[in-house]
C-alpha cells in the first residue's frame, strides 16, 4: 500500500535548501518516488502551524521511504538540510 512522506519545513538558508532539494530529487528516482504536492501554508484554519511550507512525496509502500530515508545518498544530504532548514518529516500509511 502506499505510503507518503509529509516534510514541514522553515527555510534558514535558500541557497542551502535549494542544493538539498536538487539531491533529494536525484535520490527519489531508484525508488519509484514522486513529488505529489509541494506549497507555501496560505492561512491556519483551526489549531497553531509555524512551519512555512510542506512537501508530500508518494512512495510505493512504508518499506521503500525507510530504505531511502536510510540510503547513503539520502543521509548524505542531512547535514545540508540542517544547515538549510527547521524540519520535520513523518511518514503516513494509507488505508
Amino acid at each position: 500500500m502506499a505510503a507518503y512522506l509529509i516534510g514541514q519545513i522553515n527555510i534558514m538558508d535558500e541557497e542551502l535548501w535549494q542544493q538539498y532539494v536538487d539531491g533529494v530529487r536525484l535520490s527519489l528516482v531508484p525508488y519509484s518516488a514522486e513529488i505529489v504536492f509541494r506549497g507555501r501554508q496560505a492561512a491556519v484554519l483551526a489549531g497553531e502551524n509555524d512551519r512555512d511550507l510542506v512537501v508530500v512525496i508518494a512512495f510505493p509502500d512504508r518499506d521503500v521511504v525507510e530504505k531511502w530515508f536510510a540510503s547513503a545518498q539520502y543521509q548524505s544530504l542531512i547535514p545540508l538540510r540542517d544547515q538549510a532548514a527547521d524540519v520535520v518529516i513523518t511518514i503516513y500509511d494509507t488505508y
